[in-house]
């Protein structure tokens, strides 16, 4: 196999440049790398966006998603050229699950009384979206993160429409492709069992756990990095 590119999916309140520090570890060493930018508005419709990304790629693809971008590589790794699947603090879908149901089973985080709820037009109709308080960001989602970036990163964070909470996964590309798992143990936004379950129900190949907060690509990027070059280096010598 010829060495893949590796996709990085962002989750809600983040953007692509969350990734910033694992880009550049990445590329440092070679590898041809894309933080793809989800829209955040529809678990499918991301999806679908991450797959078209992902389809226009010539050669293998090693998928990564870090939160609900694990939700969105759960459908879109069912591209044919998507060889291994590595979720950071993500969540993992089984066919027609939903983010609500999987998150249910467990108490809820601290992040559930630190959000925000604003209306957006949608089409003739109103959608909801849902953001994190300015003031608990850097607490809650941010911790461990330099403060000042963590106060940046509360300016600039991206919404999720509360919709995508509701939609059942159509499919689940883990079922059929190679997975590894990052678990963050002070992860603030996810509790971390819903991450330890998501990964133990779908037999992953390996799961990593750090002393880490959510953010563990800032904090923590060249552990994250290397499991994510575990699973490049176990597709590309299994060919």
């Amino acid at each position: 196999m010829s060495q893949p590119t590796i996709v990085l999916v962002h989750g809600a309140f983040a953007d692509a440049s969350s990734w910033a520090p694992v880009v550049r570890r990445l590329l440092e060493r070679g590898y041809d790398v894309r933080a793809a930018a989800g829209p955040n508005r529809s678990l499918v419709g991301d999806a679908a966006y991450i797959r078209s990304v992902i389809e226009q790629i010539d050669g293998p693809v090693v998928l990564v998603g870090h939160s609900y971008g694990g939700a969105v590589i759960g459908i879109a790794g069912a591209a044919q050229n998507v060889v291994a699947l590595v979720y950071a603090e993500g969540y993992v879908l089984e066919e027609g699950e939903t983010i609500a149901q999987l998150q249910g089973r467990f108490p809820d985080s601290p992040l559930v009384p630190n959000l925000v709820f604003s209306p957006f037009p949608l089409g003739d109709s109103t959608g909801t979206d849902v953001s994190v308080k300015i003031d608990a960001f850097p607490e809650i989602f941010a911790i461990g993160v330099d403060p000042e970036t963590a106060r940046i990163l509360a300016a600039s964070q991206r919404p999720l429409a509360a919709s995508v909470f509701e939609e059942p996964a159509p499919v689940a590309a883990w079922k059929t492709t190679p997975s590894w798992g990052i678990v963050s143990a002070g992860d603030r936004t996810i509790n971390p069992d819903v991450e330890r379950f998501g990964y133990e129900r779908a037999g992953f190949r390996s799961v990593t756990e750090l002393d880490a907060p959510h953010l563990s690509m800032y904090t923590h990027p060249e552990e994250v990095t290397q499991v994510i070059l575990t699973a490049v280096a176990a597709v590309t010598e299994a060919d």
